[in-house]
């Protein structure tokens, strides 16, 4: 009978430490979410002679993260602006002049695609206090007439773009002469655009959120449109 007692109260024992050891496991299980669940442990150094401590969940929220804009930002969508403006200017050639189905669908996805980017840059400027190229700021979209300067301000063409006669030469080009020079016109202008997106992070800019999107976006875009002119001009060398 007593070592029956003994035995029971053995195993009594046993599963009283088994539950104990449990309950240690939940409650470090649970610990353990509850550090993952409040995030990464902030440090800050503390100043010389003094210790580090870590922020505070409030600290944290109060802290400004936002990226500041660049010399470089600036210059880049200010110098984007003239580029899509002539980028329009030749787009709106196209219904008058073009001999193809598929030039005009090409030239109207442009035209819409470059304008909304045109309200982009200037609502970004806007926004930030800095100077809307006067082309831009004076003019209305819908009218391309008076808008040929299309410089930088100091001369010079942004990268890709025409000049006055090119523009002029194509604008007197008709039929299939006018829409090999309008693809190779504007597979040259794609091309500047990704080098001004290209010296935009040579430059390091292009870190604030919003310009680094709208970059990244004319990167992609000016890509798909130079590979779909490529490929109607090579239609066009094969006579189709």
């Amino acid at each position: 009978m007593t070592s029956r007692l003994l035995a029971a109260a053995a195993a009594a024992m046993f599963l009283l430490a088994g539950c104990s050891s449990a309950a240690g496991d939940d409650q470090e299980s649970a610990a353990a979410a509850a550090e993952d669940t409040e995030g990464p442990r902030i440090i800050q150094p503390g100043a010389p002679g003094e210790p580090s401590r870590e922020l505070t969940s409030e600290e944290l929220a109060e802290m400004d993260f936002e990226v500041p804009h660049t010399d470089a930002d600036v210059a880049f969508m200010q110098g984007m602006i003239p580029h899509h403006v002539q980028a329009l200017r030749m787009t709106r050639l196209v219904p008058s002049r073009t001999s193809r189905e598929d030039v005009p669908l090409f030239a109207e996805r442009m035209d819409l695609s470059q304008e909304d980017e045109l309200a982009l840059m200037r609502r970004w400027l806007e926004d930030r206090d800095e100077e809307v190229p006067s082309l831009l700021a004076t003019h209305d979209m819908d009218d391309m007439e008076g808008m040929g300067d299309l410089d930088t301000g100091d001369g010079e063409l942004m990268p890709g773009m025409l000049t006055e006669e090119e523009l002029l030469e194509l604008e007197a080009a008709t039929g299939e002469e006018f829409d090999r020079l309008f693809l190779e016109s504007m597979r040259r202008h794609h091309l500047g655009a990704i080098q001004m997106v290209d010296a935009l992070f040579a430059a390091e800019g292009g870190q604030e959120p919003e310009i680094a999107r709208f970059a990244n976006h004319v990167y992609s875009d000016q890509e798909i449109e130079i590979m779909r002119a490529e490929q109607m001009l090579a239609e066009m060398a094969d006579g189709s």
